[in-house]
């Protein structure tokens, strides 16, 4: 058994120590309003921690919290009063373009929302991809954009025969994201 934990911690060690290991996230601000109704300020603040595999692929998760909108392909939840929701959304991360300065990715995976509005509760999942642009200010440093969705998406409303799904490309101010990560 002592020879078992040695093993795993030297191995952890070696792990660690070739780590490529990044934290940032990114955060999203819109201001939506109606004709007839308030506006209402709508964020997204979504932390991110992941691990670059090799200098094209890497895995990783984002944990958050929205207030405002949901982002449903065609809206069906969007300015709803109160809505409030914890977002569970690994990833797999392919950069396709790369340079000293700019990194071009897609980033391919799921999410799972829970929340809720003034009226009911909710849970939500997604499956698809999200582009995203990575300027490299420093070795450690690095400003991060994502924009749009393309993939599929559902949503599920306490009660009967009310589901939401939909499937399509969603590019809109409420799915920008900005971010800063720091690269270990």
């Amino acid at each position: 058994m002592k020879k078992i934990l040695m093993s795993l911690a030297v191995a952890m060690v070696a792990i660690c120590a070739n780590a490529q290991v990044y934290l940032g996230g990114t955060v999203g601000l819109a201001s939506i309003g109606t004709e007839n109704g308030d506006d209402e300020t709508s964020f997204k603040l979504l932390p991110e921690i992941g691990y670059n595999i090799n200098n094209t692929w890497a895995i990783g998760t984002t944990v958050g919290y929205q207030k405002g909108t949901f982002s449903m392909l065609d809206n069906t939840l969007t300015n709803v009063d109160g809505m409030k929701a914890f977002t569970v959304a690994p990833y797999a991360r392919w950069t396709f373009v790369h340079s000293k300065l700019v990194n071009v990715f897609l980033d391919m995976g799921f999410g799972f929302v829970s929340g809720e509005t003034s009226n009911y509760d909710f849970t939500a999942f997604n499956v698809g991809v999200q582009p995203g642009v990575a300027i490299n200010v420093s070795r450690h440093l690095s400003f991060v954009g994502k924009f749009g969705f393309l993939g599929y998406e559902e949503v599920n409303p306490e009660g009967d025969n009310n589901n939401t799904h939909a499937f399509g490309f969603d590019v809109n101010g409420n799915n920008i994201q900005f971010g800063l990560y720091y690269n270990f």
